[in-house]
């Protein structure tokens, strides 16, 4: 198929409805565990603040490590049913349990038993939910390569993700509104959206095809995939603003309780925080349309940099707020809800071009393995957003149910609004520099093209010639081979002989686990009494801790190529050769 005749693909409306249906059970799930389960823990089920925050740490450190697993696991997944729809058939289900199991603790359970419990059942749902969503979001770059047609299949997609904001946003407080208990309502949540998850991913799996043609492409092995996606400049642009804006990312879900009931002050906090998320996200969904068409009039890119703006202003306004300001509240956030939907559709438009500008320079489909990059990195920095600041609140003095303090509620102004709009201040700076646009991009499918024909592509970005990856003087398989290394690791393998190379990865994955073993000694010296507030500290070790567990998986993976490579796998010529660039 030509590159104008793949850019010109059209999918189906109810393609598009089916693919994108599943994102409003998952959302519908995600929401409550983000917005309410923390003040729900802390104050109906009285966990302490400091066991929950190291609680969501480690389970989002877990959450964040299984990302390039199950990203690698289903790009390299070959069946007659496709490389993503196994995973979804599967793990949807067990993702479904988890979050049922996660909102209905028992009553008579201790506090220590419940901060356990909520440990482990955030844990199962965050490890099953990467483990369907990855594969799910990486089907939606392969249904079309059009610039435009992708902005309008992912924005049906986050409009689903809306709608499920909206009715998980708002249904809590209608439900206590009426009478019923919070363990009540949250149970009811859990049976209903879980049974709501398993009927929508069944559509998607029946109605969904997977493109063949992507299916069968060989996989790529991990090590090498990660090095030649950080020489992705695009890739690096993208997940650097997402890294950045990603460090205070969790914030305002987690303390939009908190603004509410003890800066803003209703004399009904649950109605008024369904009121003010139902406004956040409703207009969120009617601006939607909006954005799809001012991405298609100017470019995915300056409608991506005119929502920072909204956001930002609107979120940093929310500091100037107090007791009463109950309308002003409610037009800031919706003012800077309006951008909400823009975020959600363009990032993953705009991912699904730099996935084909990969394919360029290395031949081969990776959605998922990227789709991992982009959320595991964004993931981990994102930990401390979520634990950290509800740290903050108990060993400064927060009290569960009670006026808090002026140093509390000052705390919770700024932490609510003034970090996120600074951390999404330098994330659009970053953004500016993205690259692809709709005629970069026609370029790019152009490339690919002429790489299938067997001819030497342009690519659009630097003016470098790229022959076809089979065609290269280094053969495509050595070169992948010899990018389990770094250019200074091989420089030194022929520089000073062939045993450093084993040194170097060894010594690179014994440094990783001992910083691992480090901070997570750190964390037992600091949590000798789980009833006692840690602070932050604690943590921040854990995060520390599981990226580090993580690298030290990497450099594992890198043991058996060096010595392979210390055997003599490859001669010092082809490694010179590769090394200039072949």
């Amino acid at each position: 198929m030509s590159a104008a005749a793949k850019s010109s693909e059209v999918v189906p409306f109810g393609i598009k409805l089916a693919y994108g249906a599943p994102n409003f059970a998952g959302a519908a799930m995600l929401i409550p565990i983000l917005i309410h389960m923390p003040k729900f823990y802390a104050d109906v089920v009285l966990v302490p603040l400091g066991s929950l925050a190291i609680a969501i740490a480690i389970a989002r450190a877990l959450d964040a490590l299984s990302d390039p697993l199950f990203g690698w696991l289903s790009d390299r997944t070959q069946t007659r049913f496709g490389r993503r729809r196994p995973y979804i058939v599967i793990m949807a289900p067990l993702c479904a349990i988890a979050f049922w199991l996660l909102f209905t603790p028992p009553e008579s359970m201790s506090r220590n038993a419940a901060a356990l419990w909520f440990g482990v059942t955030f844990i199962l749902y965050s490890v099953f939910h990467t483990a369907y969503a990855l594969p799910h979001y990486a089907l939606g770059p392969e249904l079309t390569l059009d610039y435009h047609e992708r902005s309008r299949l992912f924005g049906v997609r986050e409009g689903f993700t809306i709608l499920g904001t909206i009715i998980a946003s708002v249904a809590p407080g209608i439900l206590i509104s009426q009478g019923i208990s919070e363990r009540r309502a949250f149970a009811t949540l859990g049976v209903v959206f879980a049974l709501l998850l398993l009927a929508l991913c069944a559509i998607l799996v029946v109605v969904v095809r997977e493109r063949p043609d992507f299916v069968h492409r060989a996989p790529n092995p991990f090590v090498p995939g990660v090095r030649r996606a950080l020489r992705n400049r695009p890739f690096r642009i993208l997940l650097l603003t997402y890294v950045v804006g990603s460090i205070t990312g969790a914030i305002p879900g987690t303390l939009m309780p908190f603004f509410n009931a003890y800066v803003i002050r209703p004399e009904n906090p649950e109605r008024w925080l369904a009121v003010f998320l139902a406004a956040y996200f409703f207009t969120g969904f009617l601006c939607l349309p909006l954005w799809v068409m001012l991405a298609r009039r100017f470019g995915k890119r300056p409608a991506w940099l005119a929502s920072f703006i909204m956001g930002v202003t609107g979120g940093a306004a929310m500091f100037f707020l107090g007791k009463g300001d109950t309308v002003a509240l409610l037009i800031l956030i919706s003012w800077a809800g309006s951008s909400f939907g823009a975020g959600l559709f363009l990032g993953p438009a705009i991912q699904a071009d730099v996935i084909d500008y990969d394919e360029l320079h290395t031949g081969k489909r990776r959605e998922a393995q990227y789709s991992a990059f982009w959320g595991m990195l964004p993931k981990f920095v994102a930990i401390p957003s979520a634990a950290v600041p509800i740290a903050i609140l108990g060993s400064i003095g927060y009290v569960p149910n009670a006026e808090q303090t002026p140093q509390v509620v000052f705390a919770i102004k700024a932490i609510f609004a003034l970090a996120p709009a600074a951390f999404s201040v330098l994330a659009f700076f970053i953004a500016w520099r993205f690259p692809i646009d709709e005629k970069v991009h026609r370029a790019i499918l152009d490339g690919i093209a002429q790489h299938a024909r067997g001819e030497v592509a342009t690519d659009p970005l630097t003016g470098e010639k790229l022959p076809p990856p089979r065609a290269r003087a280094v053969d495509e398989n050595t070169g992948w081979f010899l990018d389990h290394f770094s250019p200074r690791e091989l420089r030194r393998f022929l520089d000073r002989g062939q045993r450093t190379i084993v040194r170097d990865a060894w010594r690179a994955a014994a440094a990783a686990i001992a910083t691992c073993l480090g901070a997570l000694a750190l964390v037992a010296m600091q949590m000798t009494n789980l009833d006692v507030e840690p602070g932050p500290l604690p943590t921040l070790a854990v995060v520390s801790a599981g990226f580090a567990f993580a690298v030290f998986v990497f450099h594992l993976m890198r043991v058996p190529p060096a010595r392979r490579l210390a055997a003599g796998a490859v001669s010092a010529d082809v490694v010179r050769a590769h090394l200039n660039g072949g």
